[in-house]
């Protein structure tokens, strides 16, 4: 493989960006592709797949390469050159890219992978607490699923297309997928493309979404006409899915403190000839006491440290801090406890988080069910969806009934 100056340029720009200024890797990622339009899909790939792998490795590489974040441009290049050499990559002969000791960073490499921490390239308090919740075993199986790169999943969206003829409809326009068992409704694709292009996404046919999340909106057993509301709906994958399974009849409130994220929602239900959502911003406490006693179904996709999809997300990996998980378990459980006053007697709700970790998770379900707000509510089951069992991203949800 052959580097080039431009494209190599644009990797570390973004990676300085990510690590030095606090920008996301997939907004850095989504700049960096608009650099140049002459650009093929093998360059998008190279520069795409280059800065998340930095970012994925970057603890183990910083390691080996002795320097510390924040990067100067020098300490990225040396990034860099680790990189291609653990990846084989011929070094060219540029002004920036100095001595590179070979023989050492094979050495280390080596040296360093014995080691959890250093091998899976995640931070001491996380992987110290991870090992605690989860156990040892577990927890090494569990990261190091979590460092493999997502596949692409498509959600069809049954308001307007079956999975078969969409299946075929991508399939003529040069994306091959292949039928996920025990998901329905998804298509995998064995090869990554940019789906986003395709006349077939244009037309509401799919959305991009992970297996697990996937599982979320049907375990929470809506019917066609019942009144649903959707708590922290972002900007909807699950709200959408959930409008799909009810046949767009019945009514879905999509509720939000994010007034931005409700408004990309509604240009994907547009989309998605979803009708029968209403969107709300939970900008005080009224909104949810109009509701209270109302719902027949209600899901809680609570915030949470996203600890189960940092394959998406690597850089949180970075982002992330101890504080902000004991924080986040406050804000869950109060949303927990002010929510489900929502549900009406002999409905149900879902308590849902895209993590692995037991403290976000059963244990914020057993806390609300001794709590005077869960006194009403009868535990029915939950799902665990660890990420080196499923081969998809970490969840886990909850289903609860109200007597």
């Amino acid at each position: 493989m052959r580097l080039h100056r431009n494209l190599t340029f644009a990797v570390i720009d973004s990676i300085r960006d990510i690590f030095n200024e606090g920008v996301y890797a997939d907004k850095a990622v989504e700049k960096a592709l608009k650099r140049d339009k002459r650009w093929g899909a093998r360059d998008r790939k190279f520069v795409a797949e280059t800065i998340y792998d930095i970012v994925r490795w970057n603890r183990l590489y910083a390691e080996i390469a002795e320097v510390k974040a924040p990067y100067d441009r020098d300490n990225i290049w040396r990034l860099f050159s680790v990189w291609c050499i653990l990846r084989g990559i011929a070094l060219p002969d540029w002004n920036q890219i100095g001595d590179v000791p070979e023989r050492r960073i094979k050495g280390r490499f080596a040296e360093l992978s014995k080691t959890r921490k250093y091998r899976e390239s995640i931070p001491d308090w996380m992987d110290e607490m991870c090992a605690k919740e989860l156990g040892e075993e577990i927890w090494t199986k569990e990261i190091a699923a979590l460092n493999v790169q997502a596949s692409v999943i498509l959600r069809t969206n049954t308001l307007n297309i079956t999975r078969d003829v969409l299946q075929k409809k991508l399939r003529a326009e040069g994306v091959i997928t292949e039928f996920l068992p025990n998901h329905p409704d998804a298509l995998i694709l064995p090869e990554r493309a940019n789906v986003f292009k395709t006349e077939a996404f244009h037309a509401g046919y799919f959305e991009v979404q992970d297996a697990s999340s996937q599982l979320v909106a049907a375990y929470l057993d809506v019917k066609p006409g019942m009144k649903v509301i959707d708590t922290c709906a972002g900007a909807g994958g699950k709200t959408l899915h959930l409008s799909a399974l009810m046949e767009n009849k019945g009514q879905i409130i999509a509720m939000d403190i994010y007034e931005s994220k409700l408004r990309k929602l509604k240009v994907r239900a547009k989309r998605n000839k979803a009708h029968n959502i209403d969107m709300r911003v939970i900008d005080s406490t009224k909104p949810i006491k109009k509701l209270h006693g109302k719902a027949d179904r209600v899901l809680i996709d609570a915030p949470c440290s996203g600890l189960g999809v940092i394959r998406r997300n690597p850089d949180s990996k970075w982002k992330l801090q101890p504080e902000f998980i004991e924080n986040i378990k406050k804000i869950q459980q109060d949303v927990l406890q002010q929510y489900s006053k929502m549900v009406k007697p002999g409905g149900k709700m879902v308590y849902a988080t895209c993590s692995v970790l037991p403290s976000e998770n059963q244990e914020q379900v057993n806390h609300f069910l001794t709590s005077e707000a869960g006194k009403d509510f009868t535990f029915v089951s939950d799902k665990k969806v660890l990420a080196h069992i499923s081969g998809f991203d970490g969840f886990y949800m909850a289903l609860l009934e109200k007597k």
